[in-house]
């Protein structure tokens, strides 16, 4: 019986830090890259893709979910993003990269449930098939993706958390995302291009 529950306690504390690590993956991008376009659905049921967003100046990509605490954690915040940013041109698409037959909770359904309840003012793709984030390179809910619509494509600019502190929003000293589009804004260059992503991990 000790021995069980010692087994449990290194499993659960095994958990916690593999909350706070991200995998170093060959595949994804990295700051610099050109982020290939895609086409997925929305909760309202259109497709979206990123060269319909026509005066973007460029997206926040995140991808997120409805099951993880880290992401219900960022709900609010990714929503304030969109709406400072989305009128000065750098508007937050949600995608979801779960697989709903390991999640039952990351459903389509279930995404637009949660979509009308938080009043979402963004796109909330799902990634059906599981073909997008593995291109990105994501590993974690929430898992941000800043680009820049230059004439070359889509430049990442940014990849990591949105923040330095998931649990309270009045103790953020600094706001990862936020510095980076406004340096983009200011046609300057992000001074700090990637951080590590703390989340769920995606469930494949």
């Amino acid at each position: 019986m000790k021995k069980a529950l010692r087994f449990l306690g290194l499993f659960m504390a095994a958990g916690v830090v593999a909350a706070f690590t991200v995998t170093n993956t060959a595949a994804g991008y990295k700051p610099g890259d050109v982020a290939a376009d895609f086409s997925l659905k929305n909760v309202d049921g259109k497709m979206v893709s990123l060269k319909d967003m026509k005066d973007a100046k460029g997206y926040i990509v995140i991808f997120t979910c409805n099951h993880c605490p880290y992401a219900q954690a960022y709900e609010d915040r990714i929503i304030d993003l969109d709406k400072k940013y989305k009128k000065q041109g750098y508007p937050v698409v949600a995608i979801n990269p779960n697989n709903p037959e390991k999640q039952k909770d990351d459903s389509y359904p279930k995404m637009q449930e949660r979509a009308k309840e938080k009043k979402f003012t963004f796109p909330y793709l799902l990634d059906e098939g599981q073909k997008v984030y593995p291109q990105y390179g994501a590993t974690k809910t929430p898992h941000v993706y800043v680009l820049e619509k230059t004439p070359k494509g889509n430049v990442v600019r940014y990849i990591g958390a949105i923040d330095d502190n998931y649990e309270d929003k009045k103790a953020v000293k600094k706001k990862y995302v936020e510095a980076a589009v406004d340096a983009l804004l200011r046609n300057r260059e992000v001074a700090v291009k990637e951080t590590k992503a703390i989340g769920c991990s995606i469930k494949a």
